[in-house]
Parts: structure tokens; sequence; C-alpha cells
């Protein structure tokens, strides 16, 4: 009897022993979560400033990390414009002027329609699953919520925009709940949080992000998805230049 009772707390004892879930793997599956193997949505963005605010509405579509392709829907001046991501090229097209534009590396920070959002946070040009080390740093709780605190510091060779990244994520549903991005100074950028969690389709994710950039009180950038749809196939031939002049 004594013997089987040591056998019993030696495999209870093995199985506390389990390994730890590693950054990677807590950050890959909220990446995967949160993206689908492809999405289609429709969204709008409210641009806030001092004294002032202005609304954009768009469409988007997107498969994996390498194709994204993003339709501007309102205000009128700037419907029917679009982005194209493809790989490691990025293309806007402004049927105002009829004119192909391609985005090139050194943009990847600026603006994207005048938002708090750069062309790398909209169309996702670096990949947080293989651009980056990925460090646990702890457990902090999130407007109630607990969350694992991740960091995430550049590799050597990536061509990315950011010095560091800060993630918080659900530990219970694979949620982001907030990002905190750092320049190569070690300088807070901006910080996005993320809010109203709703099932959307086959999953509970939040569906309002707000965007805070640092030392500019006023100013804000407000993302809410309106629909949503994941992993209903779309063919790589979708993700085109000539589909960019024509996609409403």
């Amino acid at each position: 009897m004594t013997r089987k009772i040591t056998q019993i707390i030696i495999i209870l004892l093995a199985g506390l022993a389990l390994p730890q879930e590693s950054a990677l793997e807590i950050v890959k599956r909220a990446d995967n979560k949160s993206r689908g193997k492809t999405s289609q949505s429709q969204m709008t963005m409210t641009i806030t400033r001092p004294g002032w605010s202005r609304t954009v509405s768009m469409k988007s579509w997107s498969k994996g990390r390498d194709l994204a392709l993003v339709l501007i829907t309102l205000p009128a001046k700037e419907k029917g414009q679009t982005f194209l991501k493809r790989g490691n090229e990025m293309w806007q097209w402004v049927p105002a002027i009829d004119r192909m534009i391609k985005i090139p590396p050194s943009m990847m920070m600026q603006s994207w329609m005048g938002s708090d959002f750069t062309n790398d946070d909209l169309l996702k040009e670096s990949s947080i699953i293989f651009d980056y080390y990925h460090k646990k740093i702890g457990m902090e709780k999130i407007r109630g919520f607990n969350c694992y605190k991740i960091e995430l510091t550049p590799r050597p060779d990536a061509a990315v925009v950011w010095g560091k990244i800060m993630l918080w994520i659900d530990e219970n549903d694979d949620n982001y709940f907030q990002t905190e991005c750092y320049d190569e100074d070690g300088e807070l950028v901006h910080t996005q949080s993320f809010y109203d969690i709703k099932r959307m389709g086959d999953r509970i994710v939040p569906t309002r992000m707000e965007i805070i950039p640092e030392e500019k009180p006023g100013q804000s950038t407000t993302l809410v998805i309106d629909q949503i749809e994941y992993d209903k196939p779309i063919e790589d031939a979708f993700f085109s230049q000539q589909i960019m002049k024509r996609v409403r």
C-alpha cells in the first residue's frame, strides 16, 4: 500500500513539474486568434485631435501574415483609395489621380490616413512572431483580467520600426489587452488598449482598439470592428494591383 501511495505522489508531482508555456507560444496563439487563416472585415476609425475629429470607414481583407488589402469607403474625399501588402511590398492606389504608389520601407513609421497608426501598424509589415525575441516578464492585471506581460526585442537582422514592444495577453482567452511600442532609444511612442470583447463569428475578441500617443494631450485614434468573418477562403490572386483598382 505504501509503495502505491508513493507512486501516486510521484505522478502528481510530475504533473506539477510540467514545463511552463514559453512567451513565444503565448504570442503565437494570440496572434493566430486575432488574424485567423483569413479575415474579412468592416471597420470604423475615429481620429481625435484637440478641437476636431474625423471618421474613416473601411473594408479589409487579409490572408496569413503576407497578404492584406484595405479599401477606404468613407469619407467621400478618400473613398476608393486602397492599400495592398504582398510580402515585403506595400502599395497605395489613389483613384483621384489615377496613380499607383509604392510605399517604401522608409515610410513604415509615417502616419496612416492622418491617424496615430503607422503604415506598419495597419498593414502589419513586421511580424511579432519572427522578427523579435520574446521574454515573459510576469503576470499583471489589466482592467481586472489576469494577463501575461511579455517583452519583445528585435532580432539583429530584423527590419522593424520598434526598438521594443510590451504585450499584455489575457491568460484565459488569448486576447491582446494592451500594447506599448518604444523607439530605438527606449522612449514610449504610443499605447494601444483593447476593449469591448464580443463574439465575432467563431471566436470572442476585442472589437475596439484605442491608440494614444505619448505626450500629445487630446490626441487619439480609435478603431472599431463593425463586422468580421474569419477563415473564409480567399484566393491569393485577390491581393493584386488589378483588384486594388476595382474592389468595392
